[in-house]
C-alpha cells in the first residue's frame, strides 16, 4: 500500500470543507449533502484499505510519513509528519466508519433546516482536524487538531446562533476549553525543555531510556509497566503528566472542566452524536493512551486521573438520573462513560479504555441519533415527561435505541457488557492504592446508568402517550405550559409540537444508520470477549504493539479465576438497575415523584446538578469580571492610561502655550526673542561652552 495516501485521509474533508464553504450557498441541497458523504466516505475506505494492509503481514508495525521540515530552529527541529499504529487505527476506524453514518442521518435530520450548507461545510471541517488529531505524529501537530476541533465544536454548538442559548453553550464550550488547552500548551513546554522535541517516538524513547530503581510488572490482564509504588524521582515527568491532563480533562469533560458538554447538547443532534458521543471528547483519552510512556512513570498523575475519572462517572450519572430533557440525559451519561475510560487509563488498563471508547462511539451515537429521531417524531420535543407511548409509532427508532440502551446499560451480550466488565475487572485487580474503592464505584456508577438508561426507555417508548395531551393544548392555546421541573412551570413555545398527532417514523436515510449502529452495539464487544469467559480478547492483542512494556520490563501472568465473578456481580448489578427503572416508571410510576417529596432536598441538589455553574458563575466568573471591569477597567485603563494620555494632552497643551507666546504677530516681541537668542550666543561663545555640554 502506498502509504503517502494517509495525506489525502484528513485532505479529503478539507476539500468538502472548501467546496460547501465557498458554493454551497448557490448548490442544491442534494449536491451540498452529496459533496459531504463522498468527502468523509473516501478516507473511510482508505482507512478500510489500511487496516487489511496492517492485519497481515505488517501486523506489529508503526508507520511514519513526512512531508518536510515544518519549524526547524536551533536545537529544535518539528515535522509536518503523520504517523499510524494500531492505536492510530481503532481511533480513524471510529471516526471515520461513524462520522459516514452520522453524515447520512444528518441529511435527512436538517434537510428543512436554513444554513443546510453551511451546516456540512463545519461538519467537514470537524473531520479534518479530527483526522489531524489522530494521524499527528507530534505534540505540535497534535496540538493544532486539538484546537482545530475546538473551533469546529463552537461553530457546530452555536450553529443556531440566532438563539441565545446556542450561541452562549458555543462560548462556553470554546473558553472552558482553553483552560484546558492552557494546560496541554505548558506540557509542550516542558517537554521542549526536557527532551527538546516534540516528535513522539524522540520523546517516548527518551522517557524509557530514564534511569529507575526499581522495575517490576503490574498486575495480571495488564501490559508490563510500571506500578504504582515505583521509585522514580523525574518529578518533572510528573509536572507534564498532570498538565496533559488539565488538557484531557477540558476536551473529555472530566472534573472540573466538564461543565461545557452539557450545554453543548444546544446544537443540532448529529453534532452531539458526532462530536459530544463518538470522537471529540474522547480526544482527551486518546491524549492520555497515546502518552501511556509518560504516565506509566509517574504514580501521582495515575492516581490523579484515576481519581477524577471515578468522580467524574459517579456524579454525572447521579445527574443524569433526574434529568427531564432526552438529549441532557444522554450528555450526562457521556460525561460518566468518559469518567469509566479515564479511571481505566488512571489504572493503567489502557486497552480497556480505548476498547470501552470503541464499544461507546457505536452505542453513545445510536442513542443520540434515536433521540433525533425521537425529537422528530415529536416535531421537536425534548421533554421525556410529554413523551410515552411511541413503541408501536416509530418501531425502528424503538428497537434500535433498545440495543443502545441494553449495550450502555452492561447487559450481556451487547458491546458495553464486555468494555464495562474489562474496566472494572482491570480495577479490581490492579496495584493502584484505590483499586477496590474504585472497583466500587465503578460498579455502583454502573448500577446508577441502567437505572437511568431503563428509566429513559420506560418513560419514551411505554406508559400512556402523553404527546397527544400537548399537542391539543397548543392547538387551543398556541402554547405549551409544562413542568421543567418539579416546582416551576414555564412557557414552552420553542419548538411546533402543533404536528404531534402525525407522529410518524423517520424516514429511510435516518433510520439506516441507526440500524447499522444497532448492529454494531449488539455484536461490537464481542472483539473483546476475555479468555474466562471463552473468548480471546483479540482486541488486547490487536493494541500489544502500542501498550507493549518497554525494554527492561517483565511481563508476568496472573490468574483470572476472579473475571468471571466479577462479570456476573457486574451483569446482576445492571439487571438490578433495570428492574429499579421497572419498577419506578412503569409497574408503579408513582413511587419516583413520591421518594422526591420525601427528600425534596437532596432531589433539589441533584437536580440543580450539585450547583457547580452557580458556584463557576457566582464565584470564579464573578470574580473574573470584576477584576476586569473595576481593576483592569477602573485602575489601569482609566487610572493609567487614560491618566497617562491626559497627563501627556495637559503637558502638550502647557507646552504650546508657552510657545504661542513667541508667535504672538507682534514685531517687538520677535525683535526681543531675536535680541536674547543672540545674546545667549555672545555668552556661550565667550566663555567657551561647547554645546554638547549641555
Amino acid at each position: 500500500m502506498n502509504l503517502q495516501l494517509l495525506w489525502l485521509i484528513p485532505l479529503l474533508p478539507f476539500a468538502g470543507f472548501l467546496i460547501n464553504g465557498t458554493l454551497g450557498r448557490k448548490l442544491p441541497r442534494p449536491a451540498v449533502s452529496a459533496v459531504a458523504l463522498l468527502f468523509t466516505l473516501l478516507p473511510a475506505l482508505i482507512v478500510l484499505r489500511l487496516w487489511l494492509f496492517m492485519s497481515g503481514t505488517n501486523a506489529a508495525n508503526a508507520y511514519t510519513v513526512t512531508s518536510a521540515p515544518w519549524i526547524a530552529i536551533t536545537g529544535l527541529q518539528i515535522n509536518f509528519s503523520f504517523a499510524v499504529d494500531h492505536l492510530t487505527l481503532i481511533m480513524l476506524a471510529v471516526v471515520t466508519g461513524v462520522g459516514f453514518l452520522i453524515h447520512i442521518y444528518s441529511a435527512g435530520y436538517m434537510a428543512h433546516e436554513d444554513g443546510y450548507w453551511r451546516f456540512f461545510a463545519y461538519l467537514n471541517l470537524f473531520m479534518f482536524f479530527m483526522l489531524v488529531l489522530v494521524l499527528s505524529a507530534n505534540f505540535l501537530l497534535l496540538f493544532v487538531g486539538w484546537e482545530g476541533v475546538g473551533l469546529a465544536s463552537y461553530l457546530l454548538i452555536g450553529f443556531y446562533f440566532k438563539k441565545d442559548s446556542a450561541a452562549n453553550a458555543g462560548k462556553k464550550a470554546f473558553i472552558v476549553n482553553r483552560i484546558g488547552d492552557f494546560g496541554f500548551l505548558l506540557a509542550m513546554f516542558l517537554i521542549i525543555q526536557h527532551f527538546g522535541s516534540l516528535d513522539f517516538n524522540s520523546v517516548f524513547s527518551s522517557v524509557i531510556s530514564l534511569p529507575s530503581h526499581h522495575v517490576v510488572a503490574m498486575t495480571a490482564g495488564q501490559l508490563a509497566g510500571i506500578p504504582f509504588n515505583a521509585p522514580y524521582n523525574h518529578n518533572f515527568i510528573t509536572a507534564i503528566c498532570l498538565l496533559l491532563v488539565l488538557g484531557a480533562a477540558g476536551k473529555s469533560a472530566q472534573l472540573p472542566l466538564y461543565v461545557w458538554l452539557p450545554d453543548a447538547m444546544e446544537g443540532p443532534t448529529p453534532v452531539s452524536a458526532l462530536i459530544h458521543a463518538a470522537t471529540m471528547v474522547t480526544a482527551g483519552i486518546y491524549m492520555v493512551a497515546r502518552c501511556h510512556v509518560l504516565f506509566d512513570r509517574s504514580p501521582t498523575a495515575l492516581t490523579v486521573v484515576a481519581i477524577i475519572g471515578a468522580a467524574t462517572a459517579l456524579m454525572a450519572a447521579l445527574i443524569g438520573m433526574v434529568q427531564h430533557d432526552i438529549k441532557r440525559v444522554l450528555a450526562y451519561s457521556t460525561v460518566s462513560q468518559l469518567g469509566y475510560m479515564f479511571m481505566a487509563c488512571g489504572v493503567g488498563a489502557y486497552e480497556a479504555g480505548i476498547f470501552h471508547l470503541m464499544t461507546h462511539a457505536f452505542f453513545k451515537a445510536l442513542l443520540f441519533l434515536a433521540a433525533g429521531s425521537v425529537i422528530h417524531a415529536l416535531s421537536g420535543e425534548q421533554d421525556m415527561r410529554l413523551m410515552g407511548g411511541l413503541r408501536k409509532r416509530i418501531p425502528i427508532t424503538f428497537w434500535t435505541m433498545t440495543a443502545g440502551v441494553l449495550a450502555i446499560a452492561g447487559i450481556f451480550p451487547f458491546a458495553g457488557f464486555f468494555s464495562k466488565d474489562e474496566i472494572l475487572y482491570q480495577a479490581f485487580i490492579s496495584d493502584h492504592p484505590f483499586a477496590k474503592l474504585l472497583w466500587a464505584v465503578g460498579l455502583f456508577t454502573a448500577l446508577l446508568t441502567s437505572f437511568y438508561m431503563f428509566r429513559l426507555w420506560f418513560k419514551t417508548f411505554f406508559g400512556a402517550p402523553r404527546f397527544d395531551d400537548h399537542a391539543a393544548a397548543l392547538d387551543a392555546h398556541g402554547a405549551a405550559v409544562h413542568a421543567r421541573s418539579d416546582t416551576t412551570l414555564v412557557m414552552e413555545a420553542e419548538h411546533d409540537t402543533g404536528q404531534a398527532h402525525g407522529v410518524h417514523e423517520s424516514p429511510w436515510i435516518m433510520t439506516l444508520p441507526l440500524i447499522v449502529l444497532a448492529i454494531l452495539s449488539t455484536i461490537g464487544g464481542w472483539v473483546g470477549v476475555p479468555l474466562a469467559l471463552g473468548g480471546h480478547n483479540e482486541i488486547e492483542h490487536f493494541l500489544e504493539p502500542v501498550f507493549s512494556a518497554a525494554p527492561g520490563l517483565v511481563e508476568h501472568a496472573a490468574s483470572r479465576s476472579a473475571e468471571p465473578v466479577l462479570a456476573a456481580v457486574s451483569l446482576v448489578t445492571a439487571l438490578l438497575g433495570f428492574f429499579a427503572a421497572y419498577v419506578f416508571y412503569y409497574r408503579k410510576p408513582g413511587i419516583a415523584a413520591a421518594f422526591a417529596a420525601k427528600q425534596p432536598a437532596l432531589y433539589k441538589l441533584v437536580a440543580n446538578k450539585f450547583y457547580v455553574d452557580e458556584f463557576y458563575n457566582g464565584v470564579i466568573v464573578a470574580f473574573i469580571l470584576t477584576f476586569t471591569r473595576f481593576i483592569l477597567g477602573g485602575l489601569i485603563d482609566a487610572g493609567i492610561i487614560q491618566g497617562a494620555g491626559s497627563a501627556a494632552g495637559a503637558t502638550t497643551r502647557g507646552l504650546g502655550s508657552i510657545t504661542r507666546r513667541m508667535q504672538s504677530g507682534n514685531i517687538r516681541s520677535y525683535a526681543g526673542w531675536l535680541a536674547l537668542g543672540a545674546a545667549a550666543v555672545v555668552i556661550i561663545t565667550l566663555f567657551g561652552i561647547h554645546p554638547l555640554h549641555f
